[in-house]
């Protein structure tokens, strides 16, 4: 898969996530929660796909999808790196 895709489709994903986290942070996820339930359902069922011919990047959106914020500091964190080089 082209990177720049890859890139693309994980920053996808973790904004995703930071709007569920968000929403769950202010208490509007009930509201919502069916539709993330099917969000995630379809989620799930993408990454697994995408985990049998390219597990790392199947890792990467997982990790975006459910700890996007930690996902977004790791890859702030690595931008700076690469900047700094």
């Amino acid at each position: 898969m082209d990177p720049r895709l890859k890139t693309l489709l994980v920053d996808f994903v973790e904004k995703v996530g930071l709007l569920k986290s968000d929403m769950k942070r202010k208490k509007e996820i009930d509201r919502y929660e069916a539709r993330f339930a099917r969000i995630e359902q379809k989620f799930s069922a993408l990454a697994e796909l995408i985990s049998r011919e390219d597990p790392e990047l199947a890792k990467a959106l997982r990790k975006a999808f459910e700890t996007p914020t930690m996902s977004l500091a790791f890859r702030n964190a690595e931008h700076q790196k690469k900047q700094g080089d």
